[in-house]
C-alpha cells in the first residue's frame, strides 16, 4: 500500500521551505507531487540544469492570444522549488498536481477569499500577518513546523465550503493522487499551499484499492508524520453529508465538461520585486529579499543583515564603521524582548537600520528598502528552455550589444557616432514599436542629435509582450518591419509622420520606403491643412538625424507640404471658436518652429524659396485680416514681431487690438496669444507694458473680473523671474513714465553712482574720461 505524506506549506515561506526540504530526504518518497500547472511536468527536469537560477517562473500562456497568461513564480526560499529540486537531485519523479492551465485560463477567476494568514495573525493578537508568522514559524526552528502550520489551517478552514474553481482545483489534486496511487507508487509526498491540505488529508480523502489484493488499502499520513495502518474505508456510493469526502465519482462530475484552451508552457526568469504582494501577486509576501536572507544564512541572520545594510550605505558613500553595525544589532535585540518576540524580525531591525545606521534619514531608510528588504534579483533560465525565435533573437542581441537585462534601473547615455551605442539605439527603438519598452527615453545630457540617454529596467511582464509580438516575426527587425507596415496602413497623416519620427532611429529600411510612400499617397488626398501641419514638425525633426542615422531625406516630402499649407493657412483660419483657435495656434507654433529648422539644416531645395521666408511672407498676409480670433491674432503678431517681419509698429498692434472698442475678452486672448512665448518683451520694451497697463486700469469691475481666468492663465506661465521683474517696473512707474511723450527714460538715474561705470566704458573705449556723456 502506498504511504502518502501531504505536506502543507506557505508559497515563498522560508521556514516552510526547510521544513519541506529536510522532511523530503527524511522519508525518501519515489514521486512528489507539487501545487502547479500539469502541462509543465515536460520542463521539471530543467530545474537540474547549472543555467537555471531562481526566482523564476512557469508562464502559460494561449498561443494566438498571449494576453491570456498566468505564472507560477518560485524563488529559492519556495517550498515548492525545494520539493522540485529534491526530486531532480534524488532522481525522483516530479510532477504537477493542480489544475490544468489549459482550464484555469477558460475559466472565470475565482473572487478573492480571505487572507488565512492574516485571520490566524488577528485571532493570535497580532497586527501585523508577516511578524506573526515570524514568530510562530520563521523563529522556531524546523522542528514542529509543517505539524504548526497544518494544525493552523484546519482551524481556519473549519467549516468552509468550496466552490467554483477553489472546489475543481482540489477535485483536480485529488483525482492526481489517486491516479499515482494506482501507478504503483510506493511513497508519495504532496507539497501543496496549507489551505488545501485538509481536504487531501482524512476524512477529505480515500484512495482506491489497487489491483493487488495482497498489498491491501492505501494509507494516507498525516503532514510531517508517518502514519501505520489502513484508513478508513468510505463507499463509493455513500452520499455525501459532514465530514464525508468527496468521492472520486464526485470528483470526476466535477471536472467533467471543463471549458478548455490550447496553452503553451516555458520558464522565464522572474524577480523578488515581483514577488511582493504590492506588485498585485497574490500569494506574495511583504519582504522577498528578507526571507531570502532567513533562508539562505547559515547562522547568525541579525547580524549578518545588518553588516550587509551597512556594506549598501558605505557603497552610496555614507560613513557608516563596525561600530554603527554593532550598536544596531544590540537595539535590534533589545527591541525583540522588549516585545516578547523569541528573536528580532524585519520590524526590529528596520528601526535599527533608521536609527543606528541611517540617522533617522529616511531617503536612506528607502535605500535599504529597495535593495535589500524586496531586492531586484532577477532569475536565469537554461538555454534549453523553450522559447518563441523572437525571444531567443532577442537574448542574441543583448549577448552581441553587450546589454545584459537587469531590474535595478540603469542610466545609459549613447554616442551614435559609435557602432556599439547605435546598435543599441537601434534595439531599444524597435523594441519600443514592438510595445516591449525594456527602454525608457530620458532627456540627453548633450544637446546634440547624436547622444540619447535612456532608462533600463528589464521586468518579468516583457516577456509576455514578447510573445505577444512573436506574431510579427521571428527576429526583433522583421518584427519591427512588419509592425510599423500595419501600423501605416491604418493611419492618419499625423499618425503616419509620427510614425516615421519613431522608424528612423530604429533604422527599418524595410518599413520606411512603406511609410514614406504612405505619406505622399495621404499629403495627396488629404485637403485638410490642419493635418498637414501636425505630420509638418514630426517629418522636419526625422530629417535632423539623416546624417547619423545613415537615411534618405525627406526634403522633397516636406517641401511640397509647406507649400500645401502656405496655400490653404488663410482659408483654414476662417470661423474658429476658442478651442480651435487654441488648437490651430499650437500648430502654428510648431510649422514656424519647422521652417526654421528646414533653413538650418538645408532641408529646402536649391530652386525653392526658403521655408521660413515663405512662412513667414503667409502670415504676414493673414495678420493683415480684421477676423481673425483674438488668440490667432496675438501669436501671428508675436511671431513676425520676433521675426522682424512685421509690417506695421508692434505697440501699434497692440493698441489696437486692446483699444476700448474692442471686447475684454478679445483683449485677453490676444495678450494671451502675443505673450505665449514669453515675458521678457514686457520687460524690455515699457511702451508695451504700458499699453498693457493702461488697458487693464481702465476696464470696469465687471469687465476685468470677465478677462481675469485668460490672463492669470498668460501671467501664469511665465517663469517666476518674469513675473518679477514685471511687477517691480510696474510698482516703481518708471517703465511707463519712459512711456509716456516726452518722457525722460534716464530721469530717474542717479548721475554719481553712474559715473564710475561711465568712466569704465570710456577706458575700454580709449577715450578721455570726465563729463557727462
Amino acid at each position: 500500500m502506498p504511504e502518502v505524506w501531504v505536506l502543507g506549506v506557505r508559497h515563498h515561506g522560508p521556514g516552510s521551505a526547510r521544513a519541506v526540504r529536510d522532511e523530503l530526504h527524511r522519508i525518501r518518497p519515489d514521486l512528489v507531487l507539487v501545487e502547479g500547472p500539469p502541462e509543465a511536468d515536460g520542463l521539471v527536469g530543467l530545474a537540474a540544469d547549472p543555467g537555471m537560477r531562481p526566482p523564476v517562473a512557469l508562464l502559460a500562456y494561449v498561443p494566438g492570444e498571449p494576453s491570456r497568461a498566468a505564472f507560477w513564480p518560485f524563488a529559492e526560499f519556495s517550498p515548492e522549488w525545494q520539493a522540485i529540486a529534491y526530486a531532480a537531485g534524488a532522481g525522483v519523479e516530479a510532477r504537477f498536481c493542480d489544475l490544468p492551465a489549459a482550464h484555469a485560463l477558460a475559466l472565470d477567476a475565482d473572487p478573492v477569499r480571505r487572507d488565512p494568514v492574516g485571520e490566524l495573525a488577528r485571532a493570535a493578537g497580532y497586527d501585523d500577518p508577516e511578524r506573526w508568522w515570524e514568530d510562530l514559524v520563521e523563529h522556531r526552528g524546523e522542528a514542529g513546523t509543517l505539524d504548526v502550520i497544518a494544525e493552523a489551517m484546519r482551524a481556519v478552514r473549519d467549516g468552509h465550503v468550496a466552490e467554483g474553481v477553489e472546489a475543481r482545483r482540489e477535485a483536480y489534486m485529488r483525482r492526481t493522487l489517486r491516479k499515482a496511487a494506482r501507478e504503483g507508487f510506493a511513497r508519495i509526498a504532496v507539497v501543496c499551499g496549507a489551505w488545501h491540505l485538509p481536504a487531501l488529508t482524512p476524512p477529505a480523502l480515500t484512495l482506491p484499492a489497487l489491483t493487488l489484493p495482497a498489498l491491501g488499502p492505501p494509507v494516507l499520513t498525516p503532514p510531517g508524520r508517518r502514519v501505520r495502518g489502513p484508513a478508513t474505508a468510505v463507499p463509493e456510493g455513500a452520499p455525501a453529508g459532514p465530514g464525508r469526502p468527496p468521492s472520486a465519482a464526485e470528483d470526476e462530475r466535477l471536472l467533467r465538461g471543463l471549458p478548455k484552451v490550447r496553452v503553451e508552457m516555458t520558464w522565464v526568469p522572474w524577480t523578488h520585486g515581483r514577488l511582493a504582494a504590492g506588485a498585485g501577486y497574490g500569494a506574495g509576501v511583504a519582504a522577498p529579499g528578507w526571507y531570502e536572507h532567513l533562508f539562505t544564512a547559515p547562522d547568525r541572520p541579525v547580524e549578518r543583515w545588518l553588516a550587509r545594510a551597512a556594506a549598501i550605505l558605505r557603497e552610496e558613500g555614507l560613513p557608516v564603521s563596525s561600530a554603527h553595525v554593532i550598536e544596531a544589532v544590540r537595539l535590534a535585540g533589545g527591541l525583540a524582548a522588549l516585545r516578547g518576540r523569541p528573536l528580532a524580525g524585519l520590524s526590529e531591525v528596520t528601526e535599527a537600520v533608521r536609527a543606528v545606521l541611517c540617522d533617522g534619514d529616511e531617503p536612506k531608510v528607502e535605500l535599504v528598502q529597495r535593495r535589500m528588504v524586496v531586492g531586484e534579483r532577477l532569475g536565469r533560465v537554461p538555454e534549453a528552455t523553450p522559447m518563441v525565435p523572437l525571444r531567443r533573437d532577442l537574448r542574441d542581441e543583448q549577448r552581441r550589444l553587450r546589454m545584459k537585462p537587469e531590474t535595478l534601473t540603469g542610466e545609459h547615455d549613447l554616442d551614435l557616432r559609435r557602432p556599439l551605442d547605435l546598435g543599441r539605439s537601434r534595439l531599444l527603438h524597435r523594441l519600443a514599436l514592438l510595445d516591449v519598452p525594456w527602454g525608457t527615453p530620458r532627456r540627453a545630457r548633450s544637446k546634440g542629435t547624436f547622444k540619447e540617454s535612456w532608462s533600463l529596467e528589464w521586468r518579468p511582464e516583457l516577456d509576455v509582450a514578447l510573445i505577444e509580438a512573436a506574431v510579427w516575426g521571428i527576429t526583433v527587425e522583421s518584427a519591427a518591419t512588419a509592425r510599423v507596415r500595419d501600423l501605416a496602413d491604418g493611419a492618419g497623416l499625423p499618425e503616419l509622420a509620427a510614425l516615421v519620427e519613431r522608424c528612423l532611429p530604429a533604422h527599418l529600411p524595410g518599413a520606411l520606403p512603406y511609410v514614406l510612400a504612405r505619406i505622399e499617397d495621404r499629403a495627396a488626398l488629404d485637403g485638410e491643412v490642419r493635418h498637414l501641419m501636425a505630420a509638418l514638425p514630426a517629418l522636419v525633426r526625422a530629417r535632423r538625424y539623416g546624417d547619423v542615422r545613415g537615411t534618405e531625406g525627406l526634403a522633397d516630402v516636406t517641401e511640397s507640404m509647406l507649400a500645401r499649407i502656405c496655400a490653404g493657412l488663410s482659408p483654414a483660419l476662417t470661423g474658429l471658436d476658442e478651442d480651435a483657435a487654441r488648437a490651430m495656434a499650437a500648430l502654428v507654433d510648431g510649422v514656424h518652429a519647422a521652417s526654421g529648422l528646414m533653413d538650418a539644416a538645408g532641408l529646402t531645395g536649391a530652386a525653392a524659396p526658403m521655408g521660413s521666408r515663405r512662412w513667414l511672407t503667409t502670415l504676414g498676409a493673414v495678420a493683415r485680416r480684421d477676423d481673425l480670433p483674438g488668440l490667432l491674432d496675438g501669436r501671428i503678431v508675436r511671431i513676425l514681431s520676433d521675426a522682424e517681419a512685421l509690417e506695421d509698429d508692434v505697440a501699434a498692434r497692440m493698441a489696437r487690438s486692446m483699444s476700448p472698442g474692442n471686447p475684454p475678452a478679445r483683449s485677453a486672448a490676444w495678450i494671451e496669444g502675443f505673450l505665449s512665448g514669453g515675458g521678457l518683451l514686457l520687460v524690455h520694451d515699457p511702451r508695451l507694458l504700458a499699453t498693457v497697463d493702461a488697458w487693464l486700469t481702465g476696464l470696469s469691475s465687471q469687465e476685468f473680473a470677465d478677462a481675469l481666468p485668460l490672463l492669470r492663465r498668460t501671467f501664469g506661465a511665465f517663469p517666476a523671474p518674469e513675473r518679477r521683474m514685471i511687477g517691480r517696473r510696474i510698482r516703481s512707474g518708471s517703465a511707463l513714465r519712459s512711456s509716456e511723450p516726452g518722457g525722460d527714460a534716464g530721469a530717474d538715474l542717479d548721475d554719481g553712482l553712474a559715473a564710475g561705470a561711465v568712466r569704465t566704458v570710456r577706458e575700454i573705449l580709449g577715450r578721455e574720461t570726465g563729463g557727462r556723456p
